[in-house]
């Protein structure tokens, strides 16, 4: 029994499919993959657990596969430049579909070479981590990183469908799935605040894995992450609001070079220095920061970053997208549950921020 969301962008919409056990049913893959011919990019540790599963959910196709290394340092152009030659050498033409296998990692490069490949062929996100299943396998952003910045090259490239089959979580290791909780985290902190209630009454049960709690939790952030990817496809206006926490992040992803950090955990530690930025506003109170930082806590989230230091971080976050005009625009909280994308905020501010997040160094 699956549940269905619509992301609706006219001829570019696409469904949500959200359940347990979809990733080997035909009556779920069917009607969202209508290729011949797939190529279903995984990598070398997913693709041993749900490879099999998925072909069977593809009957009738002509399945081919590439498994790739794990990790976020592989997210490059170099590795992409490996799903293109298995493309070519499996003669796909411009009627081919890639599905993207895995984690977020797998899915924003499978859904850049799909972007690029002839111009552009159809791409199923497979989400199989809850990071990608709340997140980034939603909204059409693919690309990989660059040694200046993360995801600096990339394109808008929306799927045909997503399909997040929740009984994968399953299998994923305990960090990646705490590191997944951040983004339903963030989710609650820009858009809903009885969501963020909730999660203060169920962030125990998400841990332990409770089904119905597990399901209503990828089904609220799918549904935020949707509305607001209709409201804005291509992140000039309310879609922003999504990188709450992610400048700070990325920041931090960059500085260790995508080895030591996940993802999540980087914007958790990056929520957390912009709670605190909101607070330096005047827009939060005292007990609403520490409130977003002991939800992260429970969650098994780190909440600093002392070794990054605030000069390293001010100038890598000089690189990020969100930069107009030289002025670093921040996504910050008005309140709990609502948030805006800002540049107005005193540079002192800034700089104490990070000074006491990221360690000494004047910023």
């Amino acid at each position: 029994m699956s549940l269905r969301l619509d992301v609706d962008l006219g001829e570019r919409g696409y469904p949500i499919l959200i359940g347990p056990d979809l990733l080997g049913d035909p009556a779920v893959l069917g009607p969202v993959v209508t290729a011949r011919d797939v190529l279903v990019v995984t990598n070398e540790v997913v693709g041993p657990l749900y490879l099999e599963r998925v072909r069977a959910g593809l009957a009738g196709r002509r399945v081919h596969a590439l498994a790739l290394p794990d990790g976020e340092v592989h997210k490059t152009l170099a590795t992409v430049g490996r799903i293109f030659d298995a493309m070519v050498a499996a003669r796909l033409n411009r009627d081919a579909c890639v599905a993207a296998l895995g984690g977020g990692v797998v899915g924003d490069m499978a859904g850049f070479a799909a972007a690029c490949y002839q111009r552009g062929v159809d791409c199923v996100q497979l989400p199989t981590s809850l990071l990608a299943q709340v997140d980034s396998s939603i909204g059409g952003k693919t690309g990989v990183n660059h040694s200046a910045g993360k995801n600096l090259i990339g394109a808008f490239h929306q799927p045909v469908a997503v399909v997040a089959d929740t009984a994968t979580l399953a299998t994923l290791p305990r960090r990646e799935f705490r590191a997944g909780l951040a983004e339903v985290i963030k989710h609650a902190l820009i858009a809903d605040l009885g969501f963020l209630d909730w999660l203060d009454n169920h962030v125990e049960a998400l841990l332990a894995l409770e089904a119905g709690a597990l399901a209503f939790a990828v089904q609220r952030s799918c549904e935020i992450k949707s509305r607001l990817v209709v409201a804005d496809e291509r992140e000039r206006g309310p879609r922003a609001l999504l990188n709450f926490g992610h400048t700070f992040g990325h920041a931090i992803e960059t500085a260790t070079g995508y080895a030591d950090w996940l993802h999540g955990e980087a914007v958790a530690v990056g929520m957390v220095l912009a709670a605190g930025l909101s607070g330096r506003q005047g827009w939060l109170a005292r007990a609403d920061v520490e409130r977003v930082k002991d939800l992260l806590r429970r969650a098994g989230l780190p909440v600093a970053a002392p070794g990054i230091g605030a000069e390293r971080a001010l100038e890598l976050m000089g690189m990020d997208k969100k930069v107009l005009a030289g002025r670093i625009r921040l996504v910050l909280l008005t309140r709990l549950g609502e948030a805006v994308l800002t540049a107005e905020y005193p540079a002192e501010a800034l700089s104490a921020t990070l000074r006491e997040h990221f360690g000494p160094g004047a910023a």
